[in-house]
């Protein structure tokens, strides 16, 4: 949620800061705002707006010139979406500008005991109390003032500031919110997200939870909340700034739903070790040994994660047979849920960043729980807290909605569901059977895809239902509760999933020919209990589109997708919907890559 990004050095910043932001739309934003100064200049510049970057650009002045700057897109929490409430956010004496990721949790507190000491406050948000609070400070240095504000502050921040004072800086600082410095020459950048950056550089560093760094045009340090320092190596960015344009399509949803063959034929690539009918996973640090010694799988994620970590579990219990299930992230951190040492916990983000899984990471890793992360972002903050992993090498995902990343990260899971069969019990026979389902997928995908006008007619069929149900058992389940959500996210249609098994205890009650139903069919040993589900919904007048690998009699149209390993289908099964989503979105003119009220990484609870 909420972006930031910065910039010191000789440039003209302005414009390379709307840029930025412009990187950064993707992320969820209802307003935005910019401040700007230099050596030259007296006093920090200002401007903020509700709405787009591009309502931001037409009130900037022409005569808007420096060499430093920070600003900020705003996800509403506290205050209504406002040019007031837009950041960056200034002291009452205009020498302090800050921009904040993050909620500050005792903001209501510190607005009291400041209000007391007679400081006015324009805005209603939480971060002007931190604006404030670092302008109160006595410290000498913009340093000592921010490290002194900090103390105060309870909850997560990813935060840049800047000083009337101290024109030739930028100091930053992160705790639960992401921070990342780009490394230029004779330049310096931040941001919360690399997409912001790699337009002008690919060497970056990022900053740990409390951490800070001092940023100046030819120069950067870093060192912890307490001043100790600390040391950064930059890092060089696997994507060139081409990975996040467009590229000939009219939505970042299309392009990632169609870049799909490509971004699981890279999470295959190097890993699949056919000797010993097994993958490579030496990023997972689990030897043979301890792998064996595993005797549950918990997986954690949110929203489309969770969803791929249902997919997940179900993988590892059919291969690997070990017990595993899927948990929101967001619910099992609140649960003190019993941790147990025989258990491997495996956290699914596609950022790396989502709160509520770095925070579940954060307490198992308290509690001594050995952790595992399967992200797409190098670096992220998960991957980083884990004891290893997987990345999934979906590449840039920019529609708020997720499609490649998910498909990679089920493609990842049956990776990883392999290796932990093929170190138990599973046969040579059976590994060879699932690696060459796997490479199957890409040239699958691309034959689904080939589909797509004729899913598109069907879009447009249901372009008017006021709400959909999904179903489908066993495997097929987790593919209707994404395809559902795929739905909800993008053309903002009621929808629900349901376990075709569920049918008789409530569902059929809402059963009408106003409600079209999902079934997602596959040819496996359940299909004549899934034919048998169709029934009673036809029996009951309703509108069936299956999902299927042959054409279903009692269904009313039927996309049939390529038959891959029984395991492996849900992989598969779950791509015709997303295109699905998109043309019913674009039937009801729906802003595709940018959903109302939701934001791309989920960065605060």
């Amino acid at each position: 949620m909420c972006g930031i990004v910065g910039y010191i050095g000789k440039r003209d910043v302005a414009p390379l800061l709307l840029e930025g932001l412009q990187r950064l739309e993707y992320r969820g934003y209802d307003s935005a705002g910019i401040v700007v100064t230099s050596p030259k200049t007296a006093g920090l510049k200002m401007v903020k707006a509700k709405g787009r970057v591009r309502d931001l650009e037409a009130k900037v002045p022409a005569r808007f010139k420096g060499t430093t700057g920070i600003a900020h897109t705003r996800w509403a929490t506290h205050g209504a979406p406002s040019d007031v409430n837009a950041h960056p956010h200034m002291s009452a004496d205009h020498k302090v500008a800050l921009v904040h990721n993050g909620i500050i949790d005792n903001a209501s507190d510190l607005r009291k005991r400041l209000e007391a000491e007679g400081v006015e406050f324009l805005s209603e948000t939480d971060t002007e109390v931190l604006t404030h609070l670092i302008a109160r400070s006595e410290a000498e240095t913009l340093e000592e003032k921010v490290r002194h504000a900090l103390r105060a502050v309870e909850g997560t921040y990813g935060i840049a500031v800047m000083h009337a004072d101290f024109t030739d800086r930028i100091v930053v600082a992160r705790n639960g919110s992401p921070v990342v410095l780009g490394i230029g020459e004779k330049e310096m950048f931040v941001a919360s997200d690399v997409a912001a950056l790699v337009a002008h550089t690919r060497q970056i560093v990022t900053l740990d939870d409390g951490e800070m760094a001092t940023l100046k045009a030819d120069d950067f340090r870093t060192y912890t909340t307490e001043g100790t320092r600390t040391t950064a190596e930059p890092t060089t960015v696997e994507w060139e700034a081409e990975s996040y344009d467009m590229g000939g399509h009219d939505t970042y949803m299309h392009k990632e739903i169609h870049e799909q063959a490509d971004a699981v034929d890279r999470v295959l690539r190097g890993r699949i070790d056919d000797r010993f009918s097994t993958v490579h996973l030496g990023g997972l640090n689990l030897d043979a040994r301890d792998a064996r010694a595993v005797r549950r799988v918990k997986i954690l994620g949110c929203g489309t994660s969770y969803h791929a970590g249902m997919i997940g579990a179900q993988m590892i219990e059919e291969l690997a047979r070990i017990p595993a299930d899927a948990e929101p992230a967001s619910e099992f951190r609140y649960r003190n849920a019993v941790v147990d040492p025989d258990t491997l916990y495996i956290a699914v983000s596609q950022s790396g960043e989502t709160y509520d899984v770095l925070a579940a990471v954060q307490e198992l890793k308290r509690k001594g729980a050995r952790v595992l992360g399967i992200v797409n972002v190098v670096g992220s903050a998960i991957a980083r807290e884990a004891d290893g992993g997987m990345y999934v090498h979906a590449g840039p995902e920019v529609c708020v909605v997720s499609t490649k990343c998910f498909t990679n990260t089920t493609v990842a899971f049956g990776l990883l569901a392999l290796h932990l069969g093929r170190t138990r019990d599973l046969s040579v026979r059976d590994g060879k059977r699932i690696i060459e389902g796997l490479r199957k997928l890409p040239e699958q995908i691309s034959e689904i895809l080939k589909q797509e006008e004729e899913i598109k007619e069907l879009a447009e069929q249901f372009a008017d239902a006021r709400s959909m149900l999904f179903i489908g058992r066993v495997r097929g389940y987790p593919v209707a509760r994404e395809a559902s959500l795929k739905l909800k996210e993008v053309s903002y249609i009621h929808a629900e999933a349901y376990p075709a098994s569920e049918l008789k205890h409530g569902p059929l009650a809402l059963i009408e020919p106003a409600l079209p139903t999902v079934a997602i069919v596959p040819d496996d040993d359940l299909l004549e209990k899934n034919r048998a589900a169709m029934e009673e919904i036809k029996a009951r007048s309703g509108k069936i589109l299956a999902v299927a690998h042959q054409e279903q009699e009692k269904a009313d149209h039927t996309i049939v997708v390529p038959k891959n390993e029984d395991e492996l289908d849900p992989i598969l099964m779950g791509i015709p919907l997303q295109l699905l989503a998109y043309h019913t979105a674009l039937a009801l003119g729906r802003d595709i890559d940018k959903p109302r009220n939701l934001a791309k990484s989920v960065t605060v609870e």
